[in-house]
């Protein structure tokens, strides 16, 4: 219960406030307000006398932010600018006055224009001492995607770090601005103390100790979480008898060697892997001719869990000494890209350890990793919870053993130039003009294909992997951010060269360039200095999308023409799966339809229609695979839940249901691949330091039953309604061939 004046007016000075953390300054109380701070609102109401007790004894002041673009509360000095410049960290007392978590917008400015922005997540319940930085800083910062729970306790208080991005002059600060982003109905919030402090103490313990001698997280409990070996065993005895029964019941299903169903129409068996279009339903087909849905898993490795321990050996409780039990799992690795996954990244080199295979060890009690072990094992859990297909990124040993249809990647590596739409996540565009680049690409699908080349149990080839067709936003300079990028390079880049060619081949002369775009250009020599910077598409010039469009589709052809003329010369029967599209342009999507057997897109959203227009693909008329697409979950250790989180794991069984029942309902997809078979490490993996739980499987190689459950049910579930489709086809194929005689 909150009480408030004027009941609590005679209270404000009696009732015991919260003694201030140590080192902290305060400028303003919210509750005790002196002439020493502006403060203003903007569609937000801070009434003089509204003082509130709440239930733990602290008295705050409410402040209402009403249903308005964005409602504000904004602090700034009486006189002057704040000198900052001794304090790592803002902070402000403050309490979610509903009964839900609200997410409210810190904004800092100093007097030079530069913000730090920060983005709060606040919880229902009691109040906490909010920290925002004064300078970036990040999870990432200190090595992982995403940070521990908030608020932790320190000192006998609740105290919530929040991550910053920007930069402001700290000895210069003139605002703080509270925000919400359009809230529907009025959201109150209640206030105390303002002011500047210390951040180290809480840096560190919000992350000292945070991972155990499993790797796990230490800061919450979970139903498959491990706290002994003899707890690990057990478990693996108990899966193990589980396993028996479900590839018994496997066993006598209607599938033939590949995962096809049998029952289903006949199809023409070419030896290998082939899509074919029935009834307006693509199909994969099996080697031996029975229609054939994809149901994969990404990333199925034992060596894909390793996290950087260097520097930052705080940040572990338990880690082996040299000579120890244990201490041959750790490693070295380097993966300082200078790529955007690595922006504001710490700790992303030096020495790592692998907690994966330490708890095989102790599973399994081995001398090192027993690799013939774990391909059987995950292999017969992969079947049994009714995946049929090994996805990308995944261990070559499991396509090896002949017993589930596979994918490869086909990552080409060389000197080409490149070419930056934005933020080049794995890096810039390749540069499919340069000479270099085909001959980077002759050299991966040959040493791809040489073991491959022949191989029935393979589904195909993926074109690289979420490459930069398009920046990051969703405005017109994004849209074609390749052809903008090109434009700005050199005359020395090929892809810049063809498109001035293109040009001049068009409009003849500059007079009539810069009629169609409207612009003076006084002479061609200035579209080749670099940096030049074309007009933005417009409805007055609409030639300038036209000539976009035009060159990032002919960029478009000659990178999948090349990747395509490769693989059919080193592995004419096997498919090109495409290019695996995070981000993407209708040309890059047209020509991969155009040179590509299947069009592959990795899917965070809840279901495939919200992740690309299918109207769209089905104007192209080419298979689609679904080459990622995860759930996850901040609540069994991990603290990232993706880019498609969900509340709680109960819900993650849920939504796989309906994305690979939404799956079926579209006729162009013939599979989906789930990202992926381990989550992974609470401290972030050696690539770019994402800490997700998505796995099926824990650090501790101990199932997520619940899940896995849902999961076996989901999948079973689409191999039948496969089979029902592949009847109906049947029957259509039946009645039409009696039809002709």
């Amino acid at each position: 219960m909150i009480r408030t004046l004027p009941a609590l007016f005679a209270l404000l000075f009696a009732a015991p406030l919260l003694a201030a953390p140590a080192g902290q300054q305060t400028l303003f109380n919210f509750v005790r307000p002196a002439d020493v701070v502006k403060v203003a609102t903007q569609d937000a109401s801070l009434p003089q006398y509204n003082a509130e007790q709440t239930p733990e004894g602290e008295v705050l002041r409410r402040i209402t932010f009403n249903p308005a673009a964005e409602p504000s509360l904004v602090l700034s000095p009486q006189n002057g600018v704040w000198d900052w410049s001794q304090s790592s960290a803002m902070s402000l007392r403050i309490q979610s006055a509903m009964d839900w978590a609200l997410t409210l917008y810190v904004k800092v400015q100093s007097s030079d224009g530069k913000t730090l922005v920060s983005r709060i997540d606040l919880p229902a319940g009691p109040a906490q001492t909010l920290l925002v930085p004064l300078q970036a800083n990040s999870p990432l910062s200190q090595g992982m995607k995403a940070g521990p729970p908030m608020p932790i306790t320190v000192d006998g208080q609740r105290v919530m770090l929040a991550a910053s991005a920007g930069e402001i002059d700290r000895s210069q600060v003139v605002s703080v601005t509270l925000s919400m982003l359009k809230p529907t109905a009025p959201q109150s919030i209640l206030l105390e103390r303002f002011g500047v402090q210390d951040s180290e103490p809480v840096l560190k313990a919000a992350y000292s100790e945070l991972v155990d001698a499993y790797g796990q997280s230490t800061r919450a409990r979970w139903p498959e979480k491990v706290s002994s070996d003899e707890q690990l065993k057990a478990a693996a005895a108990k899966e193990q008898q589980q396993l028996k029964g479900w590839l018994a019941e496997r066993g006598k299903s209607a599938l033939d060697t590949f995962g096809g169903w049998t029952k289903g129409p006949a199809f023409d068996a070419s030896g290998f892997f082939r899509t074919e279009k029935r009834d307006g339903r693509w199909y994969l087909v099996t080697p031996q001719g029975h229609p054939f849905y994809s149901l994969g898993v990404n990333t199925v490795a034992a060596d894909s869990s390793q996290t950087y321990v260097a520097g930052r050996e705080w940040m572990f409780g338990a880690l082996p000494k040299a000579g120890e039990l244990f201490a041959t799992y750790y490693g070295k690795g380097d993966n300082r890209s200078g790529n955007g996954a690595g922006l504001g990244r710490g700790f992303d080199a030096g020495r790592w350890y692998d907690f994966y295979g330490a708890n095989l060890q102790r599973t399994y009690g081995t001398e090192g990793f027993d690799q013939k072990r774990w391909v059987g094992h995950t292999l017969d859990r992969l079947q049994a919870w009714g995946f049929n297909t090994v996805g990308n990124w995944s261990a070559p040993q499991l396509g090896d053993a002949e017993r589930v249809p596979y994918t490869l990647p086909l990552s080409i590596i060389g000197d080409y130039t490149s070419i930056s739409t934005g933020i080049d996540w794995w890096g810039g565009m390749p540069d499919p003009f340069d000479p270099r680049f085909a001959m980077a690409t002759e050299r991966a699908v040959a040493i791809a294909t040489r073991d491959h080349r022949d191989d029935p149990w393979l589904i195909g080839f993926f074109a690289d992997n979420e490459l930069a067709w398009a920046g990051p936003g969703d405005d017109a300079k994004s849209r074609y951010a390749l052809a903008y990028g090109t434009l700005r390079m050199t005359t020395d880049v090929p892809a810049k060269r063809a498109f001035l060619k293109q040009l001049r081949d068009k409009y003849r002369n500059e007079e009539g360039l810069s009629k169609a775009w409207g612009i003076h250009l006084a002479g061609w020599e200035l579209m080749e200095d670099p940096g030049f910077e074309p007009p933005m598409p417009s409805l007055e010039h609409p030639e300038i999308e036209a000539d976009f469009q035009y060159f990032q589709k002919t960029f478009a052809d000659a990178y999948f023409k090349t990747i395509s003329d490769a693989l059919k010369w080193h592995a004419p029967n096997q498919l090109l799966l495409g290019g695996r599209y995070a981000v993407s342009t209708p040309e890059a999507v047209a020509s991969c339809a155009q040179y590509c057997d299947v069009l592959s897109f990795n899917m965070y959203t809840l279901k495939p229609q919200d992740g690309y227009d299918f109207a769209a693909l089905r104007a192209l008329d080419k298979p689609v695979l679904i080459s990622e697409f995860n759930f996850g979950s901040a609540d069994r250790g991990p603290f990232w839940g993706g880019v498609t989180p969900l509340a709680r794991e109960e819900a993650r069984g849920t939504a796989y249901a309906n994305f690979l029942k939404q799956a079926m309902a579209e006729p162009s997809i013939v599979g989906v691949h789930w990202f992926q078979y381990l989550d992974q490490p609470v401290s972030g993996r050696l690539l770019d330091g994402e800490n997700g739980h998505f796995g099926l499987v824990g650090i501790t190689d101990v199932p997520f039953q619940g899940f896995v459950d849902s999961v076996r049910k989901s999948n079973l579930a689409t191999i039948q309604q496969l089979a029902r489709e592949a009847e109906k086809a049947k029957v259509a194929q039946a009645a039409t061939g009696s039809q002709t005689q």
